[in-house]
């Protein structure tokens, strides 16, 4: 999955640290990061980043995490405009206005990065914007309205009006392999970008268990009851600012579906030998998807 990098080790202990002119640097806009492209994408490095006259590194590098001994940091730049205006001080580079590349520079959704760059440089990616997006969304505090201040010891955001102290969201999530008579569920969503097959899929609500979650999506998405619940793994995904966590489940009773049309725009039974080639050793739904091939209702066990 896309967390699994080893041998190489990534440090997300947070720490004051001094920008180096190896170090990556992202610069998001919305859901977009500005990369370099040659024949491949790559990112951005300190050194090509300008630095402030006294010589420190731009105050507005915010330290993320490690992947071995490189660095990883956010531009903090929160709109368009005012990444067009850092990329024409910063890097000395014209904006072509009309397609948004600059040189060799372009703008890529985050999500196209899972099938263009190696699962690192995709795992890298897709957290540095999970905190892109609360960094950007966490600028004023939200029980006084006074500007919120980075904290010097820990990943938090502090107030020093009210004393309010924010942390990084992270949102649990479920996804469901619900299988029955050595099938598998499988489904694709309503309106949304993403057109392959995915798996029961959804949030865990407040007061309730991850197990409570399942049923509860289960029902709600395709109208089956489930029994025989086992958890499989979990992945963080940076992509939504979730924690995945995988379960199996047993249909409970009869496996006639009753399709929410405003979640779903299908849902069908794939039997175990056609669910084959599914891994793209990136999402948690397409391993659980490849594991019951391999392992059909074992995976219940």
């Amino acid at each position: 999955m896309i967390q699994d990098i080893a041998p190489m080790k990534f440090h997300n202990e947070y720490q004051q640290r001094e920008c180096r002119d190896t170090d990556i640097v992202f610069l998001f806009v919305g859901n977009k990061l500005l990369v370099k492209k040659d024949s491949k994408i790559s990112f951005f490095h300190i050194r090509e980043i300008k630095k402030e006259t006294d010589g420190c590194c731009d105050k507005r590098l915010q330290y993320l995490f490690s992947i071995d001994d490189v660095q990883y940091y956010l531009l903090k730049v929160w709109s368009k405009e005012e990444a067009e205006k850092e990329i024409e001080k910063q890097i000395d580079e014209q904006v072509d206005k009309q397609n948004g590349n600059i040189g060799n520079m372009e703008w890529v959704t985050i999500r196209s990065l899972r099938e263009t760059v190696p699962k690192k440089d995709c795992f890298a990616a897709a957290t540095a914007y999970h905190l892109y997006v609360w960094y950007r969304d966490n600028r004023y505090c939200g029980r006084c309205g006074k500007e919120l201040q980075p904290d010097t010891k820990e990943r938090m955001m502090r107030c020093a009006c009210c004393g309010n102290m924010v942390y990084p969201k992270i949102a649990p999530a479920v996804i469901v392999g619900v299988i029955h008579d050595n099938k598998i569920l499988m489904t694709k969503y309503s309106d949304r970008e993403y057109k392959k097959y995915a798996l029961i899929a959804g949030f865990t609500e407040i007061g309730e268990t991850a197990e409570e979650t399942v049923r509860r999506e289960v029902m709600e998405e395709v109208g089956l009851k489930v029994k025989d619940i086992v958890y499989y793994k979990s992945q963080p995904w940076g992509f939504d600012a979730n924690l995945l966590m995988g379960f199996y489940a047993r249909v409970e009773g009869t496996d006639a579906i009753t399709l929410d049309k405003n979640e779903l725009s299908l849902a069908e039974w794939v039997p175990r030998e056609q669910v084959i080639g599914m891994d793209d050793k990136i999402s948690l739904t397409r391993e659980m998807m490849e594991n019951f091939y391999q392992n059909g209702e074992k995976c219940l066990q």
